[in-house]
């Protein structure tokens, strides 16, 4: 029995293990919440299931970390979420690597027993490239929010200078070095 049988004989099991680690991350009250799956009622816990889920299937299918066109997207809607909330960049992706410790618990036995060390060694290395790509999503997420914020202040403190008569336009000189517009006079 190959890897892949055993990984899609207890898919379920593990998906759900691997769900239920990674609402754990989260404070105690917020995972009851979490665990409920309605989409509308509850985005981010059915965000997170739903990606989970779907990165386990891309990840069966998958020769290359990356080459699976869902696993980006799913990672994506999960990294995203976390990355406004309060999580180290560690803690941020770090979920990734429960999947190693679920899989090791569900089919350590099997997978000692069948010989299939080498199958779990790729497998884990497919999982560290999921990893590292969470990892430039996070700090994509994180660079647009500290752009937003940068813009934010920058909007808010011109306009307060603005208001308060402080600003001025500052000229605009062609290629010959002369003024293309006067300058603005409070």
């Amino acid at each position: 029995m190959s890897l892949k049988n055993l990984l899609v004989e207890k898919k379920a099991s593990i998906v759900n293990k691997w769900r239920d680690l990674t609402l754990k991350t989260y404070p105690k009250e917020s995972h009851a919440f979490f665990a409920k799956k309605d989409q509308f009622g509850n985005p981010i816990g059915h965000a997170i299931s739903e990606g989970i889920a779907t990165m386990f299937e891309a990840l069966l299918e998958m020769d290359d970390p990356g080459s699976a066109a869902e696993v980006p997207g799913a990672l994506d809607d999960i990294i995203r979420i976390r990355a406004i909330q309060d999580f180290s960049p560690s803690q941020a992706v770090g979920f990734v690597l429960g999947l190693k410790s679920v899989i090791r618990e569900e089919l350590g036995p099997k997978i000692l027993r069948n010989g299939l060390s080498d199958d779990l060694s790729a497998l884990e290395e497919k999982i560290d490239g999921l990893l590292l790509l969470g990892f430039d999503i996070y700090a994509q997420c994180r660079q647009k929010i500290f752009d937003i914020r940068v813009n934010t202040v920058k909007r808010r403190s011109e306009r307060l200078l603005q208001m308060a008569g402080l600003t001025y336009e500052v000229p605009e000189f062609d290629e010959s070095g002369s003024v293309e517009s006067e300058p603005y006079q409070p």
